[in-house]
């Protein structure tokens, strides 16, 4: 996801951190955080340009673990399935292991790691700005959501965005996500939430 951190550049470079330093100055490089670079667009070189959070956390994690192996979930991924329409100061990604928050250096704005087991998230690939991120889907999105409300910093948001997800998505498929992952009282909880919404 034209994301690159610093000490994976010793193969490049002898001395990385100055290199990569030097390209962020010539505006061919942005430093999203410490250790952390993406690679600016071509058609935005020159310019002041800035990655998305969500497009920014989605790189970051698959920097560290790979870009199967980092998902968006819960406010991530409800604002990029445009449930919450407002800008957001913490992205949530899923990994595989633990990892302590990361805080941006271009912007006021964390990443938040959670750990879960990737390859049981009901997950869809999607387009931002750095590249295609795994994004929980609605369904998967509304578990998260209804779970972990306080998660990401967007309480607010939770109870519409739920409601939202729910009247896109597949009833059935949410109660087929929700017994394995033992999720069926976060079901409950958006269901509940949904009925409130009318």
């Amino acid at each position: 996801m034209r994301t690159v951190r610093a000490k994976d550049a010793v193969s490049l470079y002898a001395q990385p951190s100055p290199e990569l330093l030097r390209l962020a100055g010539r505006g061919l490089l942005h430093r999203v955080a410490h250790g952390y670079y993406v690679v600016v667009p071509q058609e935005q070189v020159g310019r002041p340009w800035l990655p998305d959070l969500e497009a920014a956390a989605a790189g970051i994690a698959s920097a560290i673990y790979g870009a199967d192996r980092a998902v968006l979930m819960g406010v991530s991924a409800a604002r990029l399935l445009g449930a919450i329409p407002r800008a957001l100061a913490t992205a949530v990604v899923a990994v595989p292991a633990q990892h302590r928050p990361t805080a941006l250096a271009d912007r006021r704005a964390t990443v938040r790691f959670v750990r879960r087991d990737v390859d049981v998230l009901d997950s869809e690939r999607v387009r931002t700005s750095l590249g295609g991120a795994l994004v929980t889907t609605p369904e998967q999105t509304v578990l998260d959501l209804a779970r972990r409300p306080s998660l990401g910093d967007a309480e607010p948001d939770v109870r519409a965005a739920v409601a939202a997800l729910y009247r896109r998505g597949d009833p059935d498929r949410l109660a087929e996500l929700a017994g394995p992952q033992r999720l069926s009282a976060a079901l409950r909880r958006a269901e509940s939430w949904v009925r409130e919404d009318r």
